[in-house]
């Protein structure tokens, strides 16, 4: 469906409902959440609520201080675990009371992005109560409305926004990272909804804590995978395709990942990294002698590990492992290249400096 139909298709179900709900990702509420959709609700004066799904994959006390800042009522739910549901017909049952004093039947239009979860909750709220189509004559063909209770009703129809920007596109995986041409651009994009949202998720996944601006973070970002172009800069195109694709299968997202938890290190070493770079030095062994008391130091059974690209070679630390060989293993694992030389150090706990290329 084209980008003006499916509006115009937006535009009917907003005039039909009486309530609307929004579905966002909780996720990634920035990106999902739709502003021209929330102007026009509100320029009709129609009650609107924002619905967060897949809760269950966010922290509580970041959910909780999100709906504390919104403008506009936030509800919390997963409709996968069926969680929150009850809460969500409550708040309903809410908005609709003062509506109820001039008619006899309220209807309720959830309207969202493509893969929010949509037809999930919709089904979830649909539950034993379905009835099939109310008796309404005239009633405009692939629409219905399911009872939610005696008065009130859910407009289930295709109340789908469409993405009609490509950047947009991209970030929601709807065009594959490896195919774009220009991909710095939604890359960006993507790095400045991140700052907005969460910007931890930067520093959690990356180690970066400062930078000038989203495309220094892009730059930083190659440095680290060691993604450089001959002549020693950053291949930017490379290092966003890259971004992009951790982004659209899922491997980073705001709130980390499976493997992430696994994973569950530090990343340090930085005014280190700065020494060595300043001095140049590009052999473990000198590098082990000049820092070996500040690398002890960090030999407190927690994994930690910093990476930076010097002169064409990636000289790595990690600390934190009880055996040496898995410290080397997770640096090839984390930088995706292979450990020139390393030399080990420690006693209980093991840590190692490599050059990596």
């Amino acid at each position: 469906m084209k980008a003006r139909k499916a509006w115009r298709v937006v535009r009917e179900v907003v005039d039909e409902a009486d309530i609307v709900v929004e579905v966002v990702d909780a996720r990634d509420p920035i990106g999902t959440r739709n502003r021209k959709l929330e102007r026009l609700i509100q320029e009709e004066g129609k009650p609107l609520l924002i619905v967060m799904n897949k809760a269950d994959l966010v922290p509580k006390e970041w959910a909780e201080e999100y709906k504390r800042k919104s403008e506009i009522p936030v509800v919390f739910i997963s409709a996968r675990e069926r969680k929150g549901t009850g809460i969500l017909r409550r708040k309903i049952k809410k908005l609709a009371k003062p509506l109820l004093e001039e008619k006899e039947r309220v209807k309720v239009a959830l309207i969202g992005y493509p893969n929010v979860g949509k037809s999930t909750i919709i089904n979830t709220l649909k539950g034993k109560r379905a009835v099939g189509t109310a008796p309404i004559p005239g009633y405009t063909k692939g629409k219905q409305l399911i009872r939610l209770s005696k008065k009130i009703w859910l407009l289930d129809s295709p109340g789908v926004i469409p993405i009609d920007d490509f950047d947009e596109l991209v970030i929601r995986g709807g065009f594959p990272a490896d195919k774009i041409e220009e991909p710095v651009k939604p890359a960006v994009k993507l790095i400045g909804r991140i700052l907005e949202t969460r910007k931890e998720a930067i520093t959690e996944k990356f180690g970066i804590t400062e930078f000038e601006s989203e495309e220094d973070i892009l730059r930083k970002i190659g440095e680290r995978r060691g993604l450089i172009k001959a002549g020693g800069e950053v291949d930017l195109e490379e290092t966003a395709r890259w971004f992009l694709r951790e982004w659209q299968t899922g491997r980073f997202t705001l709130f980390g990942s499976e493997e992430g938890g696994k994973r569950d290190f530090i990343w340090d070493f930085e005014e280190i990294l700065n020494g060595i770079e300043e001095d140049l030095l590009l052999d473990p062994r000198r590098i082990l002698w000049k820092y070996r008391d500040e690398l002890r130091e960090k030999l407190d059974g927690q994994k930690r590990a910093g990476v930076r690209e010097i002169e064409g070679v990636t000289v790595g630390i990690a600390t934190g492992f009880k055996k040496c060989d898995s410290a080397v293993k997770f640096l090839e694992e984390l930088t995706g290249k292979h450990v020139l030389a390393s030399e080990c150090f420690g006693k209980k706990w093991k840590g190692v400096v490599a050059v990596i290329e």
